[in-house]
């Protein structure tokens, strides 16, 4: 059976047998005030904080009061909080290190950005070749519908004009996206080279980066 005693008594009662006796518990009684301690958790320490004590007297652990309903909700936030922030650490480190594999030298993002830039002029200027092309086309036949102005023109002629027309409008939203992607393209090769900078420590010209004096410095 537990025995429940004050902790002045209770350290009388072990002084003789400090080497072989255990560890035990205290906190203060709600209802009276006073300390408890027992070589169990007493009954009034439950749901309350507590300390374990060594049989010298000396405080081992202690232990808070039970969380509330809002405290834990906010651990279980926390805790996730801290997991995303070491996701996103983790990925980040993740990208560094692939951004390292690719580049071995800034020269190698200026020829990398030069190819993907490359690659979008060339199609922008296939899709503005096509759009003259279409439009040489229909001046011709819009030469031919001069002739039905005053009258219905042909079927055939109208199925003409209308193919052009869809023709050019496909071609220009085609250079519009890729005038877009040129954009991000420039955005991503200049935010590698940023990166790749901060993570060599190096600046653009091959200079090292200055490095902000610490506060012990500045004292």
């Amino acid at each position: 059976m537990p025995r429940f005693l004050t902790l002045p008594l209770l350290l009388l009662l072990l002084a003789p047998h400090a080497k072989a006796a255990g560890e035990f518990y205290c906190c203060q009684d709600p209802t009276s005030g006073r300390r408890i301690c027992g070589d169990s958790l007493p009954l009034q320490c439950r749901g309350q904080a507590y300390r374990i004590l060594d049989s010298g007297g000396n405080v081992t652990k202690e232990v808070g009061p039970p969380l509330t309903p809002e405290q834990k909700a906010e651990q279980v936030a926390e805790a996730r909080r801290r997991k995303q922030m070491e996701e996103e650490a983790r990925e980040l480190r993740r990208k560094d290190q692939a951004l390292l594999d690719t580049y071995a030298t800034p020269q190698d993002i200026d020829l990398a950005q030069g190819k993907a830039e490359r690659d979008v002029m060339l199609a922008i200027r296939n899709a503005e070749a096509s759009i003259e092309a279409s439009r040489i086309k229909r001046q011709k036949f819009e030469a031919e519908a001069e002739f039905y102005k005053k009258k219905t023109m042909p079927a055939p002629l109208g199925k003409e004009l209308r193919a052009i027309d869809h023709e050019i409008k496909v071609q220009q939203e085609l250079i519009d996206v890729k005038k877009r992607e040129l954009e991000t393209i420039r955005a991503k090769y200049e935010a590698d080279r940023k990166r790749y900078f901060e993570l060599t420590g190096r600046a653009p010209d091959g200079t090292p980066l200055k490095r902000p004096a610490s506060s012990s410095a500045t004292r």
